[in-house]
């Protein structure tokens, strides 16, 4: 039984890591990425203090998310 669930996790896994062989080789989404990440590179240029001000709220939410006090 324990062989039989291995080979469904490794198929499994298989087909996500062909999935996403398929996904990185997409050049429409190449570009979309290096849109993305010119506009927010540019964003950040323009508005450094709201950007480091930004990132730090984001990380204080997350932490208070994943941090638990049970």
């Amino acid at each position: 039984m324990n062989e039989e669930i291995i080979e469904n996790i490794n198929s499994r896994l298989d087909k996500a890591i062909d999935k996403g062989r398929v996904l990185l080789a997409d050049e429409e989404l190449q570009q979309q990425v290096d849109e993305v990440k010119r506009k927010a590179e540019s964003a950040i240029r323009k508005h450094p203090i709201k950007s480091v001000l930004a990132g730090l709220a984001v990380g204080v939410i997350i932490g208070a998310i994943f941090s638990s006090d049970d």
